[in-house]
């Protein structure tokens, strides 16, 4: 089965952005929706209270609900309606009583509207009509005609409140009815020019629209942020991995990451060192598995031609001399054995052991003193002495690892014991730089009789001691592997003052 592609965490942080943006789009649209009915329930309020306070005035003057009476009531109590457009009564049928467009009153009480009926008061009444801003009488009936339709046929609840648009104004009207002495007398409507309401709405509107459109422009700045400088070199860490993995011919350019210094470069830089690291030891593997091979095929024919040539032989002598063939070439495979597998195991632990602030001079002196006493014990004439030359009479302070630096000094003692003869001296000296410490490891042996020297270093390196029994040939090899994990630098010449050889071991003073 095909394994499903999962979402680039982009694309996750983007439909989560989405999400989170639909859902408060959401409850802003709900909420601009909102605004204007809450407003004009809460302008409807007010004019509840007002209808409120009219009722109470028409019962305390005790005036009766008919036209006369409601015209005398609005013009001694104008002060009531100042800030309203308009008031209406009506009676039970729906027919108007009373409306403050038809008095003549201050307009700084009462607003004109589109239509604005004077009347004259006397014995005979008479009615004029005029009109503005092209409103007609036809458009005031048929307004006058809903309001008596809605009044008579849907005035179920405590109030109606009725939303207008004029001519670019907005008004806001409540219709209620009016009680006087617990009977039921009519209606009252009040009018109120609203414009403020829409210029609220028309504020909020803009705010959040603005609101949204800059947390779209940071929600993008910082997806594309992301993308470029998050995303991007991950995505190129997962390619560099991926083709590793695959062992992939041409390798993945990492262009500029690794110059950066911030966590991802950090990253990256590890992960290309732990990489790097990772195939040397896996080269390293491949071409020791090799040479072992190699090494271990001499041994394995020579031990089979002398077993070959023992079931042939009756001579003593020369069964003895094939006896020693085959132990010799016994103990060769039984070393590169072990010291393979050891080597396999120290640089397994190299990685995991912890270096700390050592002195070069006591590691490189207790190592001799143990070498020396078994020189002494094997009735071996050599001798090992130790010089130094301090600068500040401190110590030769290094970060290193202990037990591996001992390992250093005692390879590099025991290779030069083997190329040694009696009454021959071995010297160790430590000198100091500026920013390093020198030890030199020299012999009085034959030397170096080849001219490419660090040859030496290399793997089962062919140029050895009679006594190679003792001997696999990855002491040196070791010795480098090591000294390299401590920044170090080995080197081997010849001595200029005498025959022998000498190797130098560079490593950086402590910081």
């Amino acid at each position: 089965m095909k394994k499903k592609k999962s979402a680039s965490i982009l694309r996750k942080f983007l439909l989560f952005n989405f999400l989170v943006f639909s859902i408060l789009g959401l409850i802003t649209f709900f909420y601009l929706k909102a605004i204007q009915p809450n407003l004009v329930k809460k302008r409807s309020t007010n004019h509840s209270l007002i209808i409120k306070n009219t009722t109470d005035h028409l019962e305390r003057l005790n005036i009766n609900f008919d036209k006369e009476n409601l015209k005398t009531f609005l013009l001694s109590t104008r002060f009531l309606f100042q800030s309203l457009d308009r008031v209406q009564f009506y009676n039970l049928q729906g027919e108007i009583l009373a409306d403050t467009n038809i008095l003549d009153l201050d307009q700084s009480v009462f607003s004109k509207s589109d239509l604005i009926i004077e009347e004259k008061i006397n014995k005979n009444t008479k009615v004029e009509e005029t009109t503005f801003k092209k409103s007609s009488s036809n458009k005031s009936e048929k307004d006058e005609d809903s309001i008596k339709n809605l009044i008579a046929n849907n005035f179920q609840k405590k109030s109606i409140v009725l939303e207008k648009k004029i001519n670019d104004n907005f008004f806001v009207s409540t219709i209620n009815k009016i009680n006087l002495k617990n009977n039921f007398a009519g209606y009252i409507m009040v009018t109120e020019q609203a414009n403020d309401i829409l210029i609220a709405v028309e504020e909020r509107q803009n705010f959040v629209i603005r609101s949204v459109l800059a947390v779209a422009l940071v929600i993008l700045i910082f997806s594309l942020f992301l993308n470029k400088y998050i995303l991007k070199p991950i995505g190129s860490l997962v390619s560099f991995t991926e083709a590793i993995k695959e062992k992939a011919d041409k390798p993945v350019e990492m262009g500029k990451i690794f110059f950066r210094e911030d966590e991802i470069g950090k990253l990256t830089k590890s992960i290309n060192e732990m990489t790097t690291e990772l195939q040397k030891r896996t080269n390293r593997a491949e071409t020791f598995s090799t040479d072992l091979a190699h090494e271990i095929r001499n041994p394995l024919a020579s031990l089979k031609g002398a077993s070959e040539l023992l079931d042939k032989t009756n001579q003593q002598k020369e069964r003895d001399k094939l006896f020693e063939i085959i132990n010799h070439d016994v103990e060769r495979i039984e070393r590169l054995i072990t010291d393979y597998s050891q080597m396999l195991k120290d640089e397994a632990s190299l990685s995991r052991e912890k270096m700390e602030k050592i002195d070069l001079d006591i590691i490189v002196r207790n190592v001799v003193d143990d070498f020396n006493q078994n020189l002494v014990a094997q009735n071996k004439k050599i001798k090992i002495n130790v010089s130094n030359k301090y600068k500040n009479g401190k110590g030769f302070y290094i970060l290193g690892i202990e037990n591996r630096l001992e390992q250093v000094i005692a390879n590099l003692l025991d290779n030069s014991i083997s190329f040694s003869h009696d009454k021959s001296e071995i010297g160790i000296e430590i000198l100091e730089t500026s920013s390093n410490y020198v030890l030199i490891v020299k012999d009085e042996g034959p030397g170096f009789s080849e001219t490419a020297v660090q040859n030496i270093f290399k793997r089962f390196y062919s140029n050895r001691p009679k006594n190679f029994g003792e001997h696999s040939g990855l002491g040196l090899n070791i010795v480098k592997n090591i000294v390299e994990l401590h920044k170090g630098q080995i080197s081997a010449s010849n001595r200029l003052d005498k025959q022998g050889a000498q190797i130098e071991v560079i490593l950086p003073k402590i910081t």
